[in-house]
């Protein structure tokens, strides 16, 4: 696959010029030798440099981001059904998705120090543009479709695999959207779906999604790219419905507590030491039949006050063992 014989010329025609010594450097840390040099020269260069100077470099890294995303896709779906024989789709998809995170680019890129090899806009070199993740792991992506047009398939598919396999430790996934269609699924037998709009903010895009998992609105989100502004909608919808998860047990706890204020006899002859465990409430449970002629008298013995014979054996049981926290 890559690049058919003579193809690579009519994308992006070299020029004599040679790459600056910090390409260079960058080059040999890539380990390839670039045919055409300004295919790497536009694989660092941010929009926001190609604005300001452009007689320095009047293409920008976005057309090479789109298709280094693609190329990455190709080499993780390939490599995950060659050596993952039995995971089903959605287990191949979830796994590819750590592959290919923000995270995990962004790593590969720190480890490049491609962050100081990038050509940025002086606004966006000033914001801390060279350690933003976001940006480090387009530039990855762009860098990958360079190598793809100059050293084919082939290539690029052992560079990249090599260099996620000397990660350190694994690369957190922040698959929100994931674990999200694991929960709305649970919830609500349904499967989320995201509304998402983009708009152009000053010099960068910024995109908005809503994910639903029905009529009602999950969350919201917001981010560079459609794809982190999905993340993010997710994100802050499991925090909404993690969130309202937690809080149900301890909603539950009042209640047993209401029922007790008719019955302070019973409450003064619980013992001192605590409220009795659920096989204490085991045993209490059967005495209180033979004990109700001793239910007038006004003086606490030391067992426990019995209920009125009316009362059903169940509720003078959670009466004693429900509030076990």
């Amino acid at each position: 696959m890559g690049v058919h014989p003579g193809e690579g010329r009519l994308i992006a025609q070299p020029q004599a010029a040679p790459l600056a010594q910090s390409l260079q450097l960058l080059q040999q840390k890539i380990g390839i030798h670039f045919r055409d040099p300004e295919l790497l020269l536009e694989a660092v260069t941010h929009s926001s440099f190609a604005n300001e100077s452009p007689h320095l470099s009047p293409r920008d890294n976005e057309r090479l981001e789109y298709l280094g995303d693609a190329v990455l896709q190709l080499i993780t779906a390939e490599y995950l059904y060659k050596h993952h024989p039995g995971a089903t789709e959605g287990e191949l998809t979830q796994t590819r998705s750590a592959m290919v995170n923000t995270n995990t680019l962004a790593l590969l890129a720190e480890q490049l120090e491609l962050g100081s090899y990038l050509y940025l806009g002086k606004g966006i070199a000033k914001g801390g543009g060279r350690n933003l993740k976001s940006l480090l792991a387009n530039a990855f992506e762009a860098v990958l479709g360079a190598m793809f047009l100059d050293a084919g398939y082939d290539a690029a598919y052992h560079y990249y695999l090599n260099r996620y396999r000397s990660l350190p430790t694994p690369a957190k996934d922040e698959n929100f959207k994931g674990r999200l269609q694991q929960v709305a699924q649970e919830r609500f037998g349904a499967t989320p779906f995201y509304d998402s709009e983009g708009a152009r903010v000053g010099t960068k895009r910024e995109y908005t999604s809503v994910v639903f998992a029905g009529a009602e609105p999950l969350g919201t989100g917001h981010g560079e790219t459609k794809q982190e502004a999905e993340q993010d909608a997710a994100r802050a919808a499991l925090a909404t419905l993690l969130g309202a998860a937690a809080e149900k047990p301890a909603a539950k706890t009042p209640k047993p507590r209401a029922r007790r204020s008719p019955r302070k006899r019973v409450e003064a002859a619980a013992p001192e030491s605590g409220e009795p465990t659920a096989t204490e409430t085991a045993i209490l449970a059967p005495e209180a039949e033979p004990r109700q002629e001793a239910e007038p008298q006004p003086e606490p013995g030391p067992e426990p006050a019995p209920t009125q014979p009316s009362e059903p054996a169940e509720t003078r049981s959670r009466q004693f063992g429900e509030p076990l926290e």
